[in-house]
């Protein structure tokens, strides 16, 4: 092994070296304390609908000074005193170019606080899936997986809509966000990455000029890696979390249409899609197993069968269009509906987490209950797998959206006996693990892909794709069409490099509804990522849909045409981000060394070669768009630029799409153009 990082020892310090460098110091500050504390704390929750109120108690939190340090080779050794006349041993090892630390003698401590040092032009990207910020140097971030919409944010924003307020570049205070999505990793514009092994929550406090703080509510292990560009630090840090596999080849040909009730809808919209050139290569019907209407919108009944009266000969419909190249996609998450017969076998066999008499633990989503099946009992376990075989893959779906994973309360008592405080983070890693092995174990791994929403460390090894979740079908920069571009930068900075969102965004209420131009610009910022899915949104009757009109059924066959053109780019980038762990949608700063470029949130390199600055605000003809510098070609018009700021036309269809000069995507695409010019005109 060839070793990248080195120790060297001093009297009570530990210098780490790198090529010939020193990056760190481990040793007493100033101060005469060492940057790392423990203490001992508690917290109380309190979760409604997903959301979570989190109030902690520290008990004590001891400083620490330096006892002795031992270099031994990769290895490294220090014996510290803890404030109060305990004492702990930190184990450095050297992994290449990642630096591992562990603990030992601390098992009366629950609470851990780090220092690493930091610049005043330093960025820090990271900490799971954020849809207001990229950048969140500044920002005091809480690492703790909960709905990212929660019911009070929705009725404060159409309370504000209702009397006229519609401002949809406001963003609400960072502190009030939550995200389906969080992973305790975060990395720096100083080419390194922290990521902890803790399951429990955290804190990354990055609001001060000369240090980082991390807490974690467990002593964990942590790993801290380096390289000489993001690809290498990429390729580090998922060598921890995981890759993504490849995707089935028919993912690429075209668009997956969206369309709920009944099988007499379902045959109508592939008719739509045909006679219109939609290059539908699949239908998500997400009521397959049946639907509720509730005060919300339109949901489903979650109980995992086929649904026969709402959708007869649904299993004959799935082969004829199998053959014309046409996927059925479906739905499922981990609860039960209580009036369903799954829930009661569940029920009857105990497969259900249970609240602290006894009783199965129901959870409220919107206005209805529900059971959730508990992940930690290996008989619970195999018997959700092996719905998923039958009724889903045996069935013939080719797909899925696995919806939800965030909700496990943490005073819930589980079979396996764990701590939930400590478990809940990892309920949707779980999830996720389980819906892998219905795919694994039945040979459709690379035949059949899922989509999951939720997340946490150990997604990204078990999850095939991921999706940015309940988006509001508007523009709105926190929660709507521009909240998704950050979502998925800041998902490949933690390593999951395969993301999508619902054209034209779901939540939807009253006078929050989905407009054509919405969706038209939704669908042609999807058409230049890695997959074109819509949705028909919690309420289809507000929103515009794929067949709402000919204007936008035109504009999604020109888009759906472009994004097909791009399967051999998009197969190469996922194979890459499978070999290597960069993603698909990838930060400008990734190559680009440029204060300018780390600043971008808005707009994203699709592979290597392409770049998108999606238009996100009503009625935009033209838009300002910085370019790092290279050499570049406006994708509509031809023109070249180097780098810099331009001001484009971006008509409806013509999106702000530039390709590096000489790449070979840009004449398929160009080409693509040209045939769709010609057919239009013809």
């Amino acid at each position: 092994m060839i070793l990248l990082l080195k120790f060297e020892a001093r009297e009570n310090a530990l210098d780490i070296i790198r090529n010939d460098k020193v990056i760190y110091t481990v040793s007493d500050s100033e101060n005469g304390v060492f940057p790392i504390s423990f203490g001992k704390g508690e917290n109380s929750y309190s979760m409604n609908h997903g959301t979570f109120k989190i109030k902690e108690k520290i008990k004590t939190k001891a400083p620490c000074k330096t006892e002795k340090i031992i270099c031994e080779d990769e290895r490294a050794l220090v014996y510290l005193d803890i404030v109060g006349g305990e004492k702990c041993k930190v184990m450095l090892t050297i992994d290449g170019d990642r630096l591992k630390v562990e603990f030992e003698d601390l098992d009366d401590y629950n609470r851990m606080w780090l220092r690493l040092p930091a610049t005043d032009d330093e960025y820090v990207y990271g900490s799971g899936e954020l849809f207001s910020e990229f950048d969140v140097r500044g920002k005091n971030v809480n690492v703790w997986v909960a709905e990212h919409i929660n019911a009070v944010q929705i009725a404060k924003k159409l309370l504000k809509q209702l009397v006229g307020v519609t401002n949809t570049t406001k963003k609400q205070p960072f502190e009030k966000y939550e995200t389906y999505y969080a992973q305790p990793t975060f990395l720096s514009s100083r080419k390194y990455f922290f990521h902890s092994l803790t399951t429990a929550r955290a804190e990354f406090d990055l609001t001060q000029r000369e240090f980082h703080t991390i807490k974690t509510d467990e002593i964990a292990p942590f790993y801290i890696g380096f390289g000489d560009s993001f690809e290498e630090i990429m390729t580090s840090l998922t060598d921890i979390v995981g890759r993504q596999p490849e995707l089935p080849e028919w993912v690429y040909d075209g668009q997956i249409i969206a369309v709920q009730g009944g099988t007499e809808l379902y045959d109508k919209a592939i008719r739509t899609a045909e006679e219109n050139e939609l290059c539908a290569n699949g239908i998500w019907i997400q009521d397959w197993e049946g639907r509720r209407v509730t005060a919300a919108g339109k949901q489903l009944f979650w109980n995992w069968e086929w649904d026969k009266e709402l959708y007869p000969e649904l299993d004959k419909r799935i082969k004829q269009n199998n053959e014309k190249g046409i996927r059925t996609l479906g739905y499922i998450n981990p609860f039960l509906a209580v009036e369903k017969p799954l829930y009661k076998e569940a029920s009857e066999k105990g497969y259900c987490v249970k609240d602290k008499k006894g009783n199965d633990y129901l959870v409220k989503i919107t206005t209805f209950p529900a059971a959730m099946v508990d992940f930690t009992n290996p008989d619970a376990w195999n018997w959700l797998k092996e719905i998923i075989k039958k009724n889903m893959i045996e069935f013939g779906l080719s797909g899925w959206m696995a919806d939800f994973g965030e909700y496990l309360p943490t005073d819930c008592v589980l079979f396996s006996g764990e701590n939930p405080e400590l478990v809940h983070n990892t309920w949707p890693a779980r999830w996720a693990k389980l819906n892998r092995e219905a795919l694994e174990e039945t040979g459709k791994l690379g035949e059949i892909m899922f989509y999951t929403r939720a997340g946490y460390s150990d997604t990204p090894r078990y999850s095939t794709m991921m999706w940015c979740g309940d988006n509001h079908t508007d523009f709105s920069i926190d929660f709507g069409l521009p909240s998704v571009i950050p979502a998925m930068l800041s998902l490949s900075c933690c390593g999951f490099g395969l993301s999508h969102s619902d054209i034209g965004g779901y939540t939807s209420f009253f006078n929050l509804s989905r407009s054509d131009e919405l969706y038209m610009r939704w669908c042609e910022m999807n058409a230049f990522t890695l997959l074109m899915r819509g949705h028909e949104g919690l309420n289809p009757d507000l929103n515009a849909q794929f067949d709402s009109s000919k204007d936008i059924l035109r504009h999604g066959s020109k888009m759906a045409k472009i994004h097909k053109a791009l399967k051999p780019y998009l197969m190469d980038a996922v194979k890459y981000n499978s070999e290597t762990g960069v993603g698909v949608i990838r930060p400008l700063f990734f190559y680009y060394d440029e204060p300018e470029a780390f600043e971008q949130n808005y707009s994203y390199l699709l592979g290597r070669d392409i770049l998108v600055a999606p238009v996100l605000r009503p009625g935009t003809i033209e838009k300002e768009v910085y370019l790092p510098d290279d050499e570049w070609v406006h994708l509509w018009s031809g023109r070249e630029h180097g780098g810099g700021y331009f001001t484009v036309r971006c008509d409806l269809g013509d999106p702000p799409v530039f390709i590096r000069k000489n790449a070979p995507v840009l004449e398929v695409l160009t080409n693509t153009i040209n045939e769709i010019k010609d057919i239009l005109e013809g």
